[in-house]
C-alpha cells in the first residue's frame, strides 16, 4: 500500500502541473500546439512543474488522515492552504474554486464542516473530486476493498465530499471515482477494473432512494461501450459529470500513464484537473515507476509531497 498511496498522489500531481500551463485553452487551439512535455509560464505565469489547488487540497487531506478522518482538521488545512500558502509548491495560491472558496468561508465564519458544502445544482465543480482520491487507502485499512457493500464507508466519501461540494450529483461522482480506485487496487485489467468499479458504485446508488433522481447524469458510464465514445463528444469542463466522463475516458483510451495524462490534458479546458483525475487513477495502475523521470525532476517539492505520501502509508499500514 505503500507504493499505491505515494503512486496515486504523484501521479494527480504530476498531471496537475502539466495542465497548469494551459488551462482554460480550448481544444481546438491545443491540436495545434499539443502538450508533450512540462511547460514554463501560461495560464497562470507559473515556471514547469508547479501544481494546483487540485494538488493542495489532496495533500491537506493526506496529511490530515495520517492522524485519523477528523472533518474539522481537514477543513482548517484547507485554510491554512487559502491563507498562509500552506500545503502550496511555492508559498503562494493561484486557483481556487468558486464553491471551495464560499465553503472555506463559512467554515471561517463558524460552520460546521459537513454544512459548509454548496448543495444547488450549480454548485457541482469538480473541487471535491479533484483531492478525494487519498480516502480511499484509509477506508480499504478499516472496511476492505468492498467499500460499495458498506453504508458507512460511502458516508465518509459522501462527508468529504460535502465539506467544499455537497449537492448529490458531486456524491455520486466522488462515490463511483473511489470504487474505480478500490477496483484497481485488485489487480485486475484496466478496462474490467473500470467497469466493476462503475458497475459497484452505481448499484450501490440504485439501492439508495436519495439518490434516484440524480442517478440519469451517469447513464453514459454504465453503457459498456463508453471507451468507443467519439472524442468530441467528451467534455472536458469544470462541471464534475464531465470531468469524471474525461478522466475515465482517458485511461480506457491509452496504453500508460504518459499517453493517459497526455491525452486528458490536451482535451483542453479545465486541464489540470481532468489531468489530475484521470492522474490518480493512472499512476496507482500503472505505478511511479511509469511517470517520466524527466517530469518528476521537475515537480515543486517533490520531496514534501514523498513525505506527506510516506507519512500516511505508515499511520494506516
Amino acid at each position: 500500500m505503500a507504493n499505491n498511496i505515494l503512486n496515486s498522489v504523484m501521479g494527480s500531481c504530476v498531471a496537475d502541473a502539466l495542465g497548469v500551463p494551459v488551462e482554460f485553452i480550448n481544444r481546438e487551439t491545443l491540436s495545434e500546439d499539443p502538450v508533450i512535455n512540462m511547460r514554463s509560464y501560461g495560464t497562470y505565469n507559473q515556471k514547469a512543474g508547479t501544481w494546483s489547488d487540485d494538488t493542495s487540497m489532496t495533500l491537506c487531506l493526506v496529511d490530515s488522515l495520517s492522524n485519523g478522518l477528523n472533518y474539522d482538521d481537514i477543513m482548517k488545512n484547507f485554510i491554512k492552504w487559502i491563507n498562509t500558502g500552506d500545503y502550496t509548491p511555492y508559498g503562494e495560491v493561484f486557483d481556487v474554486g468558486n464553491a471551495t472558496r464560499k465553503a472555506l468561508e463559512k467554515f471561517s465564519h463558524g460552520a460546521s464542516p459537513l454544512d459548509c458544502g454548496g448543495i444547488g445544482g450549480n454548485d457541482n465543480g469538480n473541487g471535491s473530486l479533484m483531492r478525494i482520491l487519498p480516502i480511499v487507502f484509509y477506508l480499504q485499512s478499516i472496511y476492505g476493498t468492498e467499500i460499495t457493500k458498506n453504508d458507512e464507508a460511502m458516508n465518509i466519501i459522501h462527508n468529504l465530499s460535502s465539506l467544499t461540494h455537497a449537492h448529490k450529483r458531486s456524491l455520486i461522482a466522488c462515490g463511483i471515482y473511489i470504487s474505480v480506485a478500490c477496483s484497481i487496487t485488485r489487480d485486475m485489467n484496466l478496462s474490467i477494473a473500470i467497469e466493476k468499479g462503475i458497475y459497484n458504485a452505481l448499484e450501490y446508488y440504485k439501492n439508495h432512494d436519495r439518490f434516484e433522481e440524480e442517478l440519469h447524469y451517469y447513464k453514459r458510464l454504465s453503457n459498456k461501450a463508453f471507451s468507443k465514445t467519439p472524442v468530441e463528444d467528451i467534455k472536458s469542463s469544470g462541471y464534475v459529470v464531465d470531468t469524471l466522463e474525461a478522466a475515465l475516458w482517458c485511461l480506457l483510451n491509452s496504453k500508460n500513464y504518459k499517453e493517459c495524462v497526455l491525452l486528458a490534458v490536451n482535451l483542453g479546458e479545465d486541464t489540470d484537473t481532468v489531468a489530475a483525475v484521470a492522474g490518480g487513477l493512472a499512476g496507482l495502475y500503472y505505478g511511479y515507476e511509469s511517470i517520466p523521470k524527466e517530469w518528476l525532476a521537475v515537480i515543486g517539492r517533490r520531496d514534501y509531497i514523498e513525505s506527506l505520501s510516506n507519512q500516511l502509508y505508515v499511520a494506516i499500514g
